[in-house]
């Protein structure tokens, strides 16, 4: 393995590359990377139950917030994020920063993080608790599956942001290149893995799975041979401790699934489309901001709404710059922020269904709204900066 050149002071236990990585992903192993394969059965059922009932009666409230003629006053936004404040929400950092969601007509924003003791997207979402929730087609579709009354209105992640890294010395580039192997996987994310070896059609019997947490010390030590993660954040954090990682994505082999989705109440959606359309102008205006230059964002989640967490900017740059490449994509140039080609959708579809949901693409997608706000300001297209190199 290859670690950082040059020579420095002999490292004291606490100073070691080890120590470091440990740092790192210290604290709570946070079950972000949940996903609710379990089909319109039980499972699923008693997993949404709550959204279910979270969701009765809500018709008989007052929508407000509709076109009146006058300046919007939409009061206080609310979006469930779906990890711990770190550069994965750069775009919402420099839209409540620069004030493009007060300059839409909220009055305030609060950004709710996600972690170990938080309740489901899903969950506050339906129970009002926040208006929006950063999400996943899996968990969404699921709960739509059992009867939930959401849905997706974009997707920020054009590809899906898992990967299967390794050292560099010893790379693993493609999925056959795991017959062999040792690969760890963290026991939240089990049922991701297990959908991608169905779709890839690997042989899992040829494939030695290690359980694992989230922390990727083992990998540098050679106790397994890859390490499953997401591409934004592991890689990067050995980089920084001077680790080379190769990587291939599950969404270049058969795992299509976008991530990072806007979910919403259908009533929402229905009775409160302006307040839709001020929240998604004002996220497109924040991330084209972090396309442009993304190391403004991971400023703000290191100094500012993630500067408990201990992040370092370096590797919250590396961050931001990786997850724009699965931003800003040929088609999301062509067609605006966070829209989703019909392709695409029909192979999010097809991938649900194929882990046990019967799902159509109306039942899970609503892009109206998105192509309402790019219809009334093209700019918003032009003003995007050039797709970042693969």
């Amino acid at each position: 393995m290859s670690k950082r050149s040059g020579s420095s002071p002999v490292p004291t236990d606490d100073q070691t590359p080890a120590a470091s990585i440990r740092r790192l992903f210290a604290g709570p192993v946070v079950d972000r990377r949940r996903v609710l394969f379990a089909g319109a059965g039980l499972g699923a059922l008693a997993l949404v139950s709550p959204i279910l009932a979270a969701c009765g009666g809500s018709d008989g409230e007052s929508e407000g917030g509709g076109s009146t003629g006058g300046p919007a006053d939409f009061g206080k936004l609310t979006i469930r994020l779906s990890w711990i404040k770190n550069a994965e929400f750069s775009g919402e950092y420099i839209a409540d920063t620069n004030g493009y969601y007060t300059k839409e007509g909220f009055s305030s924003v609060e950004l709710i993080s996600g972690g170990a003791s938080a309740t489901p997207q899903d969950t506050d979402v339906a129970s009002g608790v926040a208006l929006v929730g950063i999400s996943g087609p899996d968990i969404t579709g699921a709960a739509i599956a059992a009867g939930a009354p959401i849905k997706i209105i974009g997707a920020q992640y054009q590809k899906n942001p898992f990967c299967v890294m390794s050292m560099a010395d010893k790379p693993i580039l493609k999925p056959q290149d795991m017959y062999g192997k040792k690969i760890g996987v963290q026991a939240t994310n089990e049922s991701v893995w297990a959908s991608f070896l169905s779709a890839a059609k690997l042989d899992a019997s040829k494939i030695t799975k290690v359980t694992v947490e989230f922390d990727p010390l083992p990998l540098t030590q050679g106790a397994v041979d890859g390490w499953f993660s997401f591409v934004t954040n592991e890689p990067n954090a050995l980089k920084v401790e001077g680790f080379d990682t190769k990587y291939f994505l599950l969404a270049d082999h058969g795992y299509p699934l976008v991530s990072e989705t806007f979910m919403v109440l259908q009533s929402t959606i229905d009775k409160k489309r302006d307040l839709l359309k001020a929240f998604l102008r004002a996220e497109v205006l924040g991330w084209t901001e972090s396309l442009k230059d993304p190391s403004m964002g991971a400023k703000l989640a290191a100094t500012k709404y993630g500067k408990d967490l201990g992040l370092d900017a370096d590797e919250q740059t590396l961050e931001s710059a990786a997850q724009n490449k699965l931003i800003l994509t040929a088609d999301t140039k062509k067609n605006g922020l966070f829209t989703i080609t019909e392709e695409l959708m029909k192979e999010n579809i097809a991938t649900l269904n194929g882990g046990g949901l019967k799902l159509k693409e109306s039942d899970v997608f609503d892009l109206s709204i998105l192509e309402e706000i790019y219809k009334e300001d093209p700019s918003l297209i032009s003003n995007l900066p050039d797709v970042p190199a693969a």
